[in-house]
């Protein structure tokens, strides 16, 4: 896709203008609009633009999207391999050396026509068959970054010296399906946020002002809270990430045991699935970074060719059984891959009214994020 010019979308603005790629978190204190993929595993790619301005998500144009077939997307876990990872994360909580660890699984499928697969056609896509708070494109073809997102959950948010997260654990098709279990993991994940965030915050001023809310999202429901905390004048962006990367909600409790347990249990890296994505306008002090999830993403490098990728997971608690586990993985990716694949998704909801919930970052009305 090298003949598509770098662009990144971001709710009501589109940005272009290449002007900068950098690894270097402190480029996101000095000048200028960044779009921002942070891999799971570590990598940082911070582009910035220099023609930023307000546009919606166009309409889908026919043929200008060409996605795998859906009989084509493969796991990294199959079923078998998932549950049985699933049970051994339960026997390390029986241990007692981890209270919660999130087991995640990578499809991937060969894109049949590499030359028709613009990641922000697919986001064009996407923007009306699952609208999302934090949906985005990038698209650096030369720095092997083809990102397109219809992510929930707000990873961090910086305005005006607060800082926010906004972690989501518990899913069901209605709320009725939610279950003690994703309560206990949503509060479980609160308190490791707290914890990330007052390691840069402010001392004692990391609040919780929502806990466990209900938020319906199309063909299913999350809990979500709000973590909070004031952002000192002296840290910046280099200090958040160190604190709070990678996210809370897609790792476990303890981090450092989750993490530990997810590199011997998956056999395949996230990549962008998983860690931060999303814009800083470095001129103004704000922006705004969702967590990879809902996140599709181009492997031109591979051996059999270019393939597109989307992760899926859930959190693994004591309370967890299974095979309703593999299932909470199947329902969070069905109507994601349908809509890649150009076929009817597999649940109720489609047919969401264009932009529904999309969110315009701070430079589109130089107010703070929504």
């Amino acid at each position: 896709m090298s003949h598509l010019a770098p662009m990144a979308r971001f709710g009501g603005l589109v940005a272009a203008d290449l002007r900068d790629v950098t690894s270097d978190p402190e480029a996101l204190d000095s000048a200028g609009f960044w779009a921002v993929v942070a891999d799971f595993e570590g990598k940082l790619v911070c582009a910035r633009f220099g023609d930023v301005r307000p546009a919606p998500v166009p309409a889908p144009v026919p043929g200008a999207w060409r996605g795998p077939a859906a009989g084509e997307w493969t796991s990294s876990l199959d079923r078998a391999a998932y549950t049985a990872g699933v049970g051994r994360i339960r026997r390390h909580i029986a241990a007692g050396e981890v209270y919660q660890a999130n087991l995640c699984r990578v499809l991937s499928a060969p894109l049949p026509d590499p030359g028709h697969a613009d990641v922000d056609a697919l986001t064009a896509l996407l923007a009306r068959g699952n609208p999302a708070p934090y949906a985005g494109t990038v698209r650096l073809p030369a720095h092997g970054v083809e990102v397109a997102t219809a992510s929930p959950e707000l990873f961090l948010r910086r305005s005006g010296g607060v800082v926010e997260s906004g972690p989501i654990k518990g899913t069901g098709r209605t709320a009725a399906d939610l279950l003690e279990k994703d309560h206990a993991e949503n509060v479980m994940i609160v308190d490791l946020v707290r914890n990330d965030l007052g390691r840069v915050c402010a001392t004692g001023s990391v609040t919780v002002p929502e806990l466990c809310a209900v938020e319906e999202h199309p063909g299913l429901v999350h809990l979500v809270s709000t973590v909070r905390g004031q952002f000192p004048p002296d840290a910046g962006w280099p200090e958040l990430l160190a604190a709070a990367f990678p996210p809370g909600s897609v790792t476990g409790a303890p981090k450092s045991s989750a993490l530990r347990i997810i590199g011997a249990l998956e056999t395949a890296p996230r990549g962008p699935y998983c860690g931060g994505i999303g814009w800083v306008d470095a001129d103004r002090g704000t922006g705004a970074l969702a967590v990879g999830i809902r996140t599709f993403w181009t492997d031109r490098a591979g051996p059999g060719g270019p393939r597109l990728c989307f992760g899926t997971g859930a959190g693994i608690t004591w309370g967890s059984d299974p095979g309703r586990e593999w299932d909470e993985t199947e329902l969070k990716a069905a109507r994601l891959l349908a809509i890649a694949s150009g076929t009817p998704a597999r649940q109720g909801g489609a047919g969401q009214q264009p932009g529904a919930g999309e969110q315009a970052p701070a430079r589109a009305t130089r107010g703070e994020a929504q």
